[in-house]
């Protein structure tokens, strides 16, 4: 066990030092361009925010900043899994072009799969378009792009345009590794050896391990305002994942109410220790009118976790449940004031799209040779246009995952475009098309009625996955 005065000495001296020489360097002054956080939950369902709709939960801190923000009904990330996910909100492009499809595992699982075991240090990273315009970069959380299980040969966070990085047992650099505590007081561990991937290393309660990321960032964020820089964040932590490991307090009476009981008191949890990020930022003049935060999940949740109100399908799945995520984006001093407080269910966009906007809002160049498949839709996110993005959201299904949580068969390809949401096989056959405005469950099939539609959309998705390169397996 470790207390926190001991944590926060062993991760600011793991964490920060990277930082303490050019960071510091300059003088103080106040940042005029804008501070970026990018929470990026783990396997959280569409409805478990209470502002979402869960009705057996709370989650008080997230909701306010939807009250001052504005909440996005109709957001998507790119894949239905975790590290294809990450690709893209981190890249802009599909996660296809780097060959990661499905989350990435022990190095012959990936060959076999047809999976990179990390992701490219050349793909065009927000974080380094960022930090070439100045602005102070840190990760705080949860990797999964490289750097896991026998894969200890992956690049360094740092590498991918970070100043600094705190991580769990999934990426590479300095870490916060889970223990265990039952409501007898009995300790364990969670992957106990991922030490072979290096560190430093600070053990602590996986239920208190969201806190130390957020404990870790506030300290950046300050360096970096000292230092007159802006910065961009990512708070991504392991939350709301499996094994659930809610408070020992708490955790024989979660445990009474099975797994939804288990997974419900880790969110409530999660989100009383975003409660000191979001309030760092909210209480502070300056960063409150010169801070944008955007709150999403990385794809639906566990069957019998998380839940995704009528939405069909769970993690893994092509299904609105597996992709559609619930977001909140919370900018007070640079959002319409019209939107602010008020729920967009109309605007069309995904997690691809984040990084061409966030690059016009801060005014950083793309990374050289880069041609991102997110569009701009800056707009939008600010609360000062209801524009979709023009061009449909394709996904793939993850190659490992044909067959799961009770769907047999499942489909191999989908997307999205206007109000029709299409999915198919690799070949275009067993067409499916659903209106998802007005049946967002995706119970009834309509391509025996639209033939000319189906023809079009089944073209297009095709076409799209066929303009994805495939990965050849290194000898």
């Amino acid at each position: 066990m470790i207390d926190r005065r001991s944590f926060l000495k062993c991760a600011g001296a793991a964490v920060c030092s990277l930082t303490a020489g050019p960071l510091l360097a300059r003088p103080a002054k106040i940042a005029k361009k804008a501070n970026i956080i990018l929470v990026f939950i783990d396997d959280m369902g569409w409805e478990d925010f209470s502002c979402f709709g869960n009705k057996e939960a709370k989650t008080p801190n997230i909701d306010q900043m939807a009250a001052e923000g504005l909440a996005f009904e109709q957001f998507y990330v790119n894949s239905p899994i975790c590290s294809p996910s990450r690709v893209a909100i981190s890249t802009g492009q599909y996660p296809q072009r780097w060959h990661i499809t499905s989350y990435l595992g022990h190095r012959s699982f990936n060959e076999n799969r047809g999976v990179a075991s990390w992701l490219d240090p050349k793909a065009p990273m927000l974080a380094r378009s960022l930090q070439t315009a100045g602005y102070a970069t840190g990760h705080f959380g949860k990797w999964h792009m490289g750097g896991q299980r026998d894969v200890k040969d992956a690049p360094a966070i740092t590498e991918y345009g970070f100043d600094e990085s705190l991580t769990n047992f999934e990426g590479m650099g300095p870490k916060l590794l889970p223990l265990t505590m039952n409501g007898e007081g009995k300790v364990g561990k969670i992957w106990g050896g991922a030490t072979i991937l290096g560190g430093p290393v600070t053990w602590m309660q996986r239920s208190k391990i969201t806190g130390g990321f957020v404990d870790a960032a506030i300290p950046f964020m300050d360096k970096a305002r000292k230092a007159g820089k802006p910065f961009y964040v990512n708070l991504w932590p392991d939350d709301v994942h499996s094994p659930f490991w809610p408070p020992a307090d708490k955790f024989n009476e979660a445990k009474k109410k099975g797994k939804r009981g288990m997974y419900l008191a880790v969110l409530e949890e999660m989100d009383r220790q975003f409660g000191k990020l979001f309030d760092y930022v909210r209480k502070d003049d300056t960063l409150r009118n010169n801070t944008l935060v955007l709150i999403c999940s990385d794809n639906g949740p566990e069957k019998g976790a998380g839940r995704a109100a009528n939405l069909k399908g769970y993690k893994t799945h092509l299904f609105e449940g597996g992709t559609r995520s619930s977001l909140v984006a919370w900018a007070p001093g640079m959002m319409a004031k019209k939107a602010v407080g008020t729920r967009n269910k109309v605007s069309v966009f995904a997690a691809i799209d984040f990084t061409p906007s966030l690059l016009k809002l801060t005014g950083a160049k793309p990374q050289p040779g880069a041609k991102y498949d997110g569009e701009d839709v800056l707009d939008t996110l600010l609360g000062k246009s209801k524009a979709s993005r023009k061009a449909p959201i394709f996904f793939s299904r993850p190659p490992d995952r044909k067959n799961y949580y009770g769907f047999k068969d499942l489909p191999d390809l989908s997307m999205r475009s206007g109000k029709w949401k299409f999915l198919c096989d690799y070949d275009g056959a067993r067409p499916l098309l659903y209106d998802v405005i007005t049946d967002p469950g995706e119970t009834k099939n309509l391509a025996a009625d639209h033939p000319d539609i189906v023809k079009d959309l089944t073209k297009q998705t095709v076409a799209w996955w066929k303009t994805m390169p495939k990965y050849t397996p290194k000898k």
